[in-house]
């Protein structure tokens, strides 16, 4: 069957650099760090006391305080990040076919918060099992595509994709799938996470996965740096709204980019740790041109997964070399987790946006910390060190690895 053209009519984003799409851009071009000590707990305690936080969030001046109280941070995140994006879209909600519009999300947590809260609740009173009526609503990641659909009423497919850290990319691929198969005319999606907190962040220093560098925090988060430690935590999300591309020109939409292809693979290796050769991020890279129908030489800028870990970032430039061959040398790369963190299951989002407005812009945002490159990682790659780079680019393609070995990438093309 004739598969239908999929674009991109609009964006929203909340980050630990910027809480509008418009701002998070100019923090990506200005190399912002996100990252600072942690204000939502005391975290004197910690091996690592800094993450990157979203900043001057007041969840009231978008939702009701009745309506607020019954959804956990990361749905809150969603429910905003969305509304910025339908806005963005020009949606008329009085006139387009609610049955045919889906929400469909991605969180790798969901409700980390509320699940720590609650128990610590219980575990100090007197045993006797006390729980908010809105635990369960609160905790599971459902949560968030819902509250979204019940806002505008969209009926059509609606559920959380849970896949780690890809968790967004496979929920924009989902929605990719629906839409040009002509199940659905449009659908929201994204992610988000809020997995700051002291069960989040407490979690991940057993596993030995964050950066510890508490006396400079802010650049602590240093991809394909030789000295880099580990992850910083982020939170926050974005969201995406996907239209069918006859749909989008009938109603004059603007549209800010196709999404041409989507790839997906599994390391099939380890729980946390990445393929050492990297084939699980060859495969999934392989499978999204395939799927887009390119040839390797039309990628410009890879949005690189790139989370500061020492084995995590070698690999994933090992599988870009050995897929793109010389053309790996043509290409921008460059990983804005140096500049927002790993916001985990909501990290494919922030990134599909940075990757629609490079587009957007004709710029690649840096990577940035870059003092000093890893001697394992090929010099000749341009991992657009420090500072961003105005180039031609027509074709995005974005990468998201999660622990479990799930690999998901993305390619966005001007349009």
């Amino acid at each position: 069957m004739d598969l239908k053209r999929v674009v991109v009519t609009g964006i929203g984003a909340l980050t630990p650099i910027g809480n509008t799409a418009q701002e998070y851009w100019e923090g990506l071009y200005n190399g912002v760090s996100g990252a600072a000590r942690i204000t939502k707990f005391d975290p004197s305690l910690f091996k690592t006391q800094f993450a990157c936080e979203v900043k001057n969030f007041e969840v009231t001046n978008f939702i009701p305080r009745q309506d607020a109280r019954k959804m956990d941070l990361f749905t809150q995140y969603a429910v905003v990040v969305a509304d910025e994006a339908v806005a963005d879209s020009g949606l008329d909600l009085d006139k387009v076919n609610k049955d045919k519009i889906g929400v469909i999300w991605g969180s790798g947590i969901g409700g980390l918060k509320t699940f720590e809260e609650e128990v610590i609740a219980f575990s100090g009173g007197n045993g006797t099992p006390r729980f908010n009526p809105f635990f369960i609503p609160k905790m599971i990641a459902d949560s968030a595509s819902g509250q979204i659909s019940i806002k505008y009423g969209f009926r059509g497919p609606n559920y959380v994709t849970v896949s780690a850290c890809s968790s967004t990319n496979n929920a924009v691929i989902d929605a990719f799938n629906y839409i040009r198969l002509g199940r659905m005319v449009a659908c929201v999606t994204g992610g988000s996470e809020a997995a700051v907190t002291q069960a989040g962040v407490g979690g991940f220093n057993a596993l030995r996965a964050l950066s510890e560098r508490n006396d400079d925090p802010a650049t602590a988060s240093r991809p394909y740096d030789k000295d880099r430690d580990g992850f910083v935590l982020g939170e926050g999300g974005a969201s995406l709204i996907l239209e069918e591309y006859e749909h989008a020109k009938a109603r004059g939409a603007k549209i800010y980019c196709e999404l041409v292809g989507g790839g997906f693979s599994s390391d099939a290796y380890h729980i946390t740790a990445p393929h050492p050769e990297g084939y699980g991020a060859y495969l999934s890279m392989k499978d999204a041109l395939e799927d887009a129908q390119m040839d390797v030489s039309e990628i410009d800028y890879i949005n690189t997964h790139g989370t500061s870990t020492p084995l995590g970032d070698p690999q994933e430039i090992k599988a870009i070399e050995q897929l793109f061959g010389e053309h790996a040398y043509k290409m921008s790369v460059s990983s804005t987790k140096s500049m927002t963190g790993h916001l985990l299951g909501g990290a494919g989002a922030v990134e599909s946006v940075a990757a629609i407005l490079a587009l957007d812009k004709q710029i690649v945002p840096p990577t940035i910390n870059l003092f000093n490159i890893d001697e394992v990682i090929n010099p000749g790659i341009d991992l657009t060190p420090n500072k961003p780079k105005a180039r031609k680019i027509d074709v995005v393609l974005s990468n998201c690895f999660g622990f479990g070995g799930h690999n998901a990438t993305l390619i966005f093309k001007k349009i």
